[in-house]
């Protein structure tokens, strides 16, 4: 065989054609296999293979190969050290062996093979690979050779490089295409255990993963527990709580960091009382799932095989974590916002009912004050042994009784001026709407609320003025369950006697039917089936108690508009 020199036509052709796969494909294992193609037949030998380093294990796995045929024994992982290809990678440097029959370090695969040499593939500065060739002739390779190998040996390691980072970049497209999808149907959910477990099936998905878990963390007890997980059928989740000081999932709690776990094979790993078991598991990556310096819970993401997570790896799961912090926090909102509707539905029954009472109670008073005068103008002179004087006693009893029931009522009814303060109006707004915003949210309703010109104090009970505005808010949002926008405009306005605090709440909704407008404030009229009737009535209640007063400014099928107004602080 002639031996090609640095500058031969032949190297110059094959490094031409190496470099153009980078343009002309974007599959890295057609290229490798294409490239060792090239080299072989440039260089003329009888067999070739290209191994690359495995990041998971450190060893060299050999990836394509020609002219090995189907002999047993061929080599398909090596260690760094081991063998000819062995010492390349583990030394970076060239190496040619004129006759393997005297190398101590030659691993016989193949009987025919006489020369052998090999040339490291470098991606960077890191160590990518060895791209290994052999003849049946002895001496078939020459220092030249060794040379001309080094440089296509060169171009290809740039030419994989680029395709690994066409790969990168395009498994990161597709990563953050799966994560606005996962986001995306995160969000829209509101029960806790579906949250969860769309979230370990995206990881198990997203990652290739063999099993997801996720363990949800008990801040007051200081608990774990598997509350969701996506696997194969044999795979056995954990059940029950655990100490966390006793968990394998402790660490990224008390940590607040991803921790991985590269064998999970040992003995200490395996007794660990949250460990799945039923499924053969080898490596684990945790991540924390943490809301604003609070941990939620772990996300643990398992392999069948051992496996180096790389960093792409793990930033994807902690921002799959990330959004899965948020929907768990979004749905512990939603139901608190349930509840206090719930609970704010409660109250207008009890405030009705309790005006209701003090209305009772001071038309009982007036009558009862008419009897009692009578009562002590009527004299009874008569004796003691008289049973009507016992009778005159009794009646004068239970008169003050009924006057001291009735006070009792109206003093329980009537809201104490000691909660009275001075407010920001502006202020009472602003946390109104901080209490709906997850429920104006998940209707689509978007809300308006420009500052006011200068500072709006009043003096009053700042939980009823919110009670009114919840109320208010939320006939607003029911009034468009397709969505549509709340403005609400906070202005100081000339009143008859004073300068008064007015707002408007201007809705997008079908508007207030014409057979209800006169008569939206009566108590228990309602324009909805689950409706109590009772919300504006109260509220105007509420507000004719703080001096102030609520109107319907406007109303039509583009919208109403909810007027208060309220005298300012003085």
């Amino acid at each position: 065989m002639s031996e090609p020199e640095v500058n031969d036509p032949r190297a110059t052709a094959a490094l031409y054609r190496i470099a153009r796969l980078a343009a002309s494909t974007d599959d890295s294992a057609a290229a490798l296999r294409e490239m060792l193609e090239i080299i072989v037949a440039t260089l003329g030998a009888d067999a070739g293979s290209i191994s690359l380093l495995s990041p998971d294990t450190g060893d060299l796995v050999t990836e394509v190969e020609i002219g090995y045929g189907t002999e047993p024994g061929v080599p398909h992982q090596l260690r760094p050290g081991h063998g000819v290809t062995g010492w390349c990678a583990l030394n970076r440097r060239p190496v040619l062996v004129p006759d393997v029959r005297t190398e101590p370090r030659y691993i016989a695969v193949r009987g025919s093979t006489r020369a052998e040499m090999a040339a490291p593939i470098l991606d960077g500065d890191q160590m990518a690979g060895v791209v290994d060739l052999e003849s049946d002739r002895d001496s078939a390779f020459s220092p030249a050779d060794l040379a001309t190998l080094g440089r296509l040996a060169n171009e290809a390691g740039r030419v994989m490089q680029r395709l690994w980072q066409f790969g990168h970049l395009r498994a990161k497209a597709r990563h953050l295409e799966s994560l606005i999808t996962a986001g995306q149907s995160l969000v829209a959910k509101l029960e806790q255990q579906e949250i969860l477990a769309t979230l370990t099936r995206e990881a198990c998905r997203m990652l290739e993963a063999r099993a997801c878990l996720f363990y949800l963390l008990d801040t007051s007890t200081r608990r774990l527990r598997c509350a969701a997980s996506s696997g194969p059928a044999s795979l056995l989740a954990p059940d029950g709580e655990f100490e966390l000081e006793g968990c394998l999932f402790a660490s990224p709690v008390h940590t607040r960091r991803q921790i991985w776990l590269q064998d999970l094979s040992s003995p200490e790993f395996l007794d660990m009382p949250d460990m799945p078991r039923g499924e053969p598991l080898a490596s684990v990556l945790s991540t924390p799932v943490v809301f604003e310096n609070d941990v939620l819970g772990v996300l643990a993401v398992f392999t069948g095989g051992i496996h180096r997570f790389d960093n792409d790896e793990k930033r994807l799961c902690a921002a799959l974590a990330g959004l899965g912090a948020v929907a768990l926090q979004n749905a512990r909102l939603y139901s608190r916002v349930f509840r206090s509707e719930d609970v704010l539905r409660k109250n207008e029954r009890l405030t009705t009912l309790g005006l209701l009472a003090a209305e009772i109670a001071h038309e009982i008073r007036n009558p009862l004050t008419v009897i009692k005068l009578l009562y002590g103008g009527l004299g009874g002179d008569f004796t003691p042994e008289d049973p009507r004087r016992t009778d005159l006693r009794v009646i004068g009893e239970k008169l003050d009784q009924l006057e001291a029931i009735v006070t009792r009522v109206l003093g329980f009814a009537k809201a104490p001026s000691s909660l009275h303060s001075r407010w920001s109006l502006a202020e009472i707004i602003e946390d109104t709407l901080v209490l709906v915003r997850l429920k104006l949210s998940q209707q689509k309703v978007a809300v308006e609320f420009p500052a006011p010109a200068g500072p709006v104090f009043i003096e009053g009970h700042k939980g009823q003025i919110q009670q009114v505005l919840l109320n208010l808010l939320l006939n607003a949002t029911q009034a468009m369950p397709a969505g549509g926008s709340i403005r609400l405009n906070l202005q100081i306005v000339e009143g008859t006697d004073a300068p008064r605090a007015r707002l408007d709440i201007t809705d997008t909704g079908g508007g207030v039917p014409e057979s209800l407008r006169a008569r939206i404030f009566d108590s228990f009229l309602s324009g909805r089936p689950d409706g109590t009737g009772l919300g504006l009535a109260i509220a105007q209640r509420i507000l004719a108690s703080h001096r102030g007063d609520i109107e319907l400014a406007a109303t039509s099928p583009a919208g109403t508009t909810m007027r208060v107004t309220l005298p300012l602080a003085k």
